[in-house]
């Protein structure tokens, strides 16, 4: 069990961070300058070139487990959201035929213009639509599915994700995306482009600390338990608390050049954030209009548990230092050298 859920955990926090880096390298090109965006479009090219595929294999690693070792979370979760999620999907599918045919077409006409638009937009939407699913989960309006004949379509399958609280949670994931991008690529351009990513940095910021401050006061004074419960648990205010001061240093690194430390500190926000979200009514993650639902509610039976449990530590074992090289041989490879 304890296997399983580290697992789940990893690969949680490692697409967050790493596909989450992704997609906010799309948004910044898509909001930013003509000249600029040449800058990011090449930028980006040579550092997600290699690894961009590489990313999604964490969220495909946590949907398994989801599936195998929690099937009635996991039944609940994609019944409900299959619209956000299938839009996900999609979002994923378009940003990678327009991330090859952009770099890749051996034919170069106009058409390469809308391979760049289908990038920066599907750079924007997959993530919020990401965010507008988690909004959905812990915003308390997924119909329990013994209820969902007595309710409309709408009801259990539109306004159960359709709502103000999700589409914020799900614009503040798109500017958490473009912090980890900007914070990134500020290591990966010359000198006389750093500036422009140290701008788009701060701005990244500050949008990230609004709209996680606006989503969290609309969630407390609209009553939604979850951030309720969320502002009164000592472990995920002191989280988000230590995230907050993380800023200082991360900041003071990037004027200093710390391009590695400034890296690590952002990684770090994240994890605290992920860990303040997690840790509020775990293992209750799930939030129906009737109340929470444990992710461990009618698991699997122990044996099928172990099976996967090995199964996972047999396919890191495999995988993870293939990984390990790929991201070493090109992204990585500053810090193995420092």
């Amino acid at each position: 069990m304890y296997v399983v859920l580290a697992f789940l955990a990893v690969s949680l926090l490692l697409y967050v961070l790493l596909a989450g880096a992704d997609f906010g390298a799309g948004i910044i090109e898509l909001f930013s300058s003509k000249e600029n965006q040449a800058i990011n479009k090449k930028t980006v090219y040579q550092v997600m070139g290699p690894v961009w595929e590489a990313n999604h294999i964490w969220i495909i690693i946590l949907i398994v487990i989801l599936w195998i070792a929690f099937p009635n979370y996991y039944n609940i979760l994609v019944l409900a959201l299959h619209i956000p999620l299938t839009l996900v999907l999609l979002g994923i599918t378009l940003r990678g035929v327009a991330f090859v045919f952009r770099y890749y077409d051996a034919y170069k006409d106009n058409s390469q213009i809308l391979y760049d638009w289908m990038f920066k937009v599907s750079s924007l939407i997959t993530p919020i639509f990401l965010g507008l699913t988690m909004g959905g989960v812990i915003s308390g309006n997924i119909i329990n599915p013994s209820e969902m004949e007595n309710h409309s379509f709408l009801d259990v399958y539109v306004f159960s994700w359709f709502n103000t609280f999700s589409i914020l949670t799900g614009c503040f994931y798109a500017a958490l995306c473009a912090f980890l991008a900007s914070i990134f690529l500020i290591g990966e351009v010359d000198d006389t482009s750093k500036p422009i990513y140290i701008r788009k940095a701060s701005i990244a910021t500050i949008l990230v600390v609004s709209l996680g401050f606006i989503t969290l006061t609309y969630g407390y004074f609209y009553g939604i338990a979850f951030v309720v419960d969320f502002i009164g648990n000592i472990w995920s205010i002191s989280a988000i608390v230590i995230s907050g001061i993380l800023l200082f240093p991360l900041w003071k690194s990037i004027k200093s050049g710390r391009i590695i430390v400034s890296r690590v500190l952002a990684g770090l926000q994240i994890f605290f954030i992920l860990f303040a979200a997690t840790i509020t009514h775990f293992p209750n993650v799930l939030f129906t209009t009737t109340g929470s639902i444990s992710i461990f509610d009618r698991p699997v039976p122990q044996s099928v548990m172990n099976v996967l449990g090995i199964s996972l530590l047999i396919g890191g074992a495999l995988i993870i230092p293939g990984l390990f090289h790929l991201l070493k041989s090109f992204k990585l490879i500053k810090l193995l050298e420092r």
